[in-house]
């Protein structure tokens, strides 16, 4: 996209912002997260939040719920304690999606050994972060790689060996190397690092202008219909350009209107591809929704 081009959005889209920009502007799992106050229970519930973060958002919440309830007042110490054979029986039940019991063990396990090996998730993340880079690719990729080669069997068996990991808690660690675009590990950065009415700002160490948007079915939509990006196939490449594009309006803080733009998608207001174009889009005049040919509708997802 041009760079007029996209600055021409920027009024619209801090129009946007601004309207989301409140703690109960949209209902959004990281509500959850914001009743802890704790800076370590708040990055221990926020992973977790974020890694179930796909599906229905009622399922996704009620998920997140059930997973916080075993986990108690102290998250973050429940955690430390954390040992699979004695507390996995309290996970009967619990599944979402294809996730199953035994791979939400798996995650609090991997969990409990990046505190035991760095004393928080950021100091695990930070083992990767190169602070000159010009994005959180490589560190997502390192953290995604050194947190699936810890120790599984504890959770899995003899399943959980290096030469043979399980496909459940690998889904909580994809990799940009991979193709992925790693939404669910970005909306977690989003969370920890940036500070505003919703973001959490627990992070200091990590700076905004490196964050990749979180690339969900919404942003996706919006982001076309805006023109923010050149691809069409969801993946890294995606999330990186559409980032490139926010970063021409905000290039300290390009992520900051992930959380608008998710939502606006949410509310099926954006009519890329659709019969209303942009009739009920309060971004009505800066996008261009009848762009490419109709295509087949999909259920819509939550987040992540």
């Amino acid at each position: 996209m041009m760079l007029a081009a996209t600055s021409s959005l920027k009024p619209t889209l801090d129009r946007l912002y601004t309207d989301y920009n409140h703690a109960d502007s949209a209902t959004d799992p990281i509500q959850i997260v914001r009743r802890f106050t704790r800076p370590d229970d708040r990055e221990v519930v926020a992973f977790c939040a974020a890694a179930l973060a796909f599906g229905r958002v009622a399922s996704v919440l009620q998920s997140i719920e059930r997973l916080v309830a075993l986990m108690g007042g102290q998250p973050a110490a429940y955690v430390r304690q954390f040992e699979p054979k004695r507390d996995a029986a309290a996970f009967a039940g619990l599944v979402h999606r294809w996730i199953r019991e035994r791979d939400l063990v798996a995650l609090l396990w991997l969990l409990r050994q990046m505190l035991d090996r760095a004393g928080t998730i950021e100091a695990f993340f930070l083992e990767g972060y190169d602070d000159t880079a010009a994005d959180v690719e490589g560190a997502l990729d390192s953290f995604s790689a050194r947190a699936m080669a810890l120790d599984l069997t504890a959770a899995y068996g003899r399943g959980g060996r290096a030469s043979a990991r399980p496909r459940g808690v690998a889904y909580f660690f994809p990799r940009p190397s991979k193709g992925s675009a790693c939404n669910r590990l970005n909306l977690f950065l989003r969370w920890m690092v940036r500070r505003d009415a919703l973001d959490l700002g627990v992070w200091t160490r990590v700076s905004a202008s490196k964050l990749v948007v979180p690339l969900d079915t919404h942003v996706i939509r919006v982001g076309r219909c805006l023109g923010l990006t050149r691809y069409t196939s969801p993946g890294w490449k995606m999330a990186r350009d559409i980032t490139a594009s926010l970063k021409l309006i905000d290039p300290r803080d390009p992520v900051r209107y992930d959380f608008s733009l998710c939502h606006l998608g949410m509310m099926n207001a954006c009519g890329f591809s659709r019969p209303q174009a942009d009739a009920q889009c309060p971004l009505r005049g800066a996008c261009r929704p009848a762009a490419r040919k109709r295509q087949p509708s999909r259920r819509s997802s939550a987040r992540r």
